[in-house]
């Protein structure tokens, strides 16, 4: 058996040099891996542990109410009323509960700066009022007209003991309303065709993009008188004798609150504080009202976008 010449011995060393940076390559590669890893984790970790203090700062006292003596519960009711909205009958509701059960509470001021919206979202808010009216008949119930209280929102403060409003405040729009828009024309000038397909005769109602039939506006004409006339009751129930007998009251005109204490549609002018403290006979208000969860709030403020970014980051596994 022949010795290894010099080719052989260099084609070796070569070979064992190729094989040890392979190994250095390996073990770099590794080592990169571990540390990207580690920083990986760090960065998940210092991550939920800010999340965790920031909704530990947003986290309400665990006393609701610190001190002692009688309070005026305030809730409030602001913006378009609708079950999707931050004005919808859940939280109302809830937040009236919390603020009628409340040991302390002499009484509640429900104040309102909304425009209206649904019927539904009023209606249940309405029947709430005067079911927490019976089972607390020593709390009065207040409703304050900030800038706006109309339409659905006036129908929910109907069912308070009285109504209290600013001289400029804006108030009543009794009535029911639907609104749309038809393009048939529209789409002849364009020149596209529509097709709708349903199965039941009135399936297609109201379809913007077909010609207005007169027994489908006048179905729907039907629907609104009768939303029309469960918001008159309601607001007659409500207020009772108090309401003049000027039938403009339930045309859907809005009024000044100085207008609106002539026809009975409030009771008084004055602000949430005078009526906490010279109607109520609580000086102190405190809020009960109800709003979106901290987790809600967090992902408003950095952008829906960057929440769930975030979240995928966090929660998701790593595949590498």
């Amino acid at each position: 058996m022949s010795e290894p010449g010099p080719k052989d011995t260099k084609q070796a060393d070569d070979e064992a040099w190729a094989r040890k940076a392979l190994e250095r390559l390996a073990s770099e590669a590794l080592k990169e891996q571990r540390r990207a890893r580690r920083w990986s984790i760090f960065f998940r970790v210092a991550f939920l542990a800010y999340a965790v203090f920031f909704l530990i700062l947003l986290m309400p006292e665990k006393e609701v109410v610190p001190g002692t003596g009688p309070i005026t519960a305030l809730v409030e009711v602001s913006g378009v009323i609708s079950a999707d909205g931050p004005a919808n009958a859940d939280d109302i509701v809830a937040s009236l509960r919390d603020a009628f059960e409340h040991e302390r509470t002499r009484g509640v001021i429900l104040r309102f700066n909304s425009p209206g919206g649904s019927p539904v979202q009023a209606a249940r808010v309405y029947r709430e009022i005067r079911r927490l009216k019976e089972q607390h008949p020593d709390k009065p119930v207040i409703a304050v007209a900030d800038e706006l209280c109309a339409s659905a929102a006036y129908f929910m403060a109907a069912a308070a003991d009285q109504i209290y409003a600013d001289g400029t405040s804006l108030v009543g729009s009794i009535g029911v309303l639907s609104d749309g828009f038809g393009f048939v024309d529209t789409l002849r000038k364009l020149g596209v065709e529509r097709r709708l397909f349903t199965a039941g005769e009135h399936k297609g109602f109201l379809d913007p993009f077909s010609p207005l039939k007169e027994e489908d506006a006048e179905h729907l004409r039907g629907l609104l008188q009768d939303t029309y006339e469960q918001f008159v009751q309601a607001v007659k129930e409500g207020r009772g004798e108090r309401l003049s007998d000027d039938p403009q009251i339930f045309s859907g005109w809005i009024w000044t609150g100085r207008q609106a204490l002539e026809l009975g549609l409030v009771d008084g002018l004055g602000s949430t504080g005078q009526v906490a403290r010279e109607v109520i006979g609580a000086e102190r208000v405190v809020d009960f009202t109800r709003r979106e969860d901290y987790f809600e709030r967090l992902a408003r403020r950095i952008g829906t976008a960057m929440a769930d970014h975030l979240a995928t980051l966090v929660l998701a596994p790593s595949l590498r």
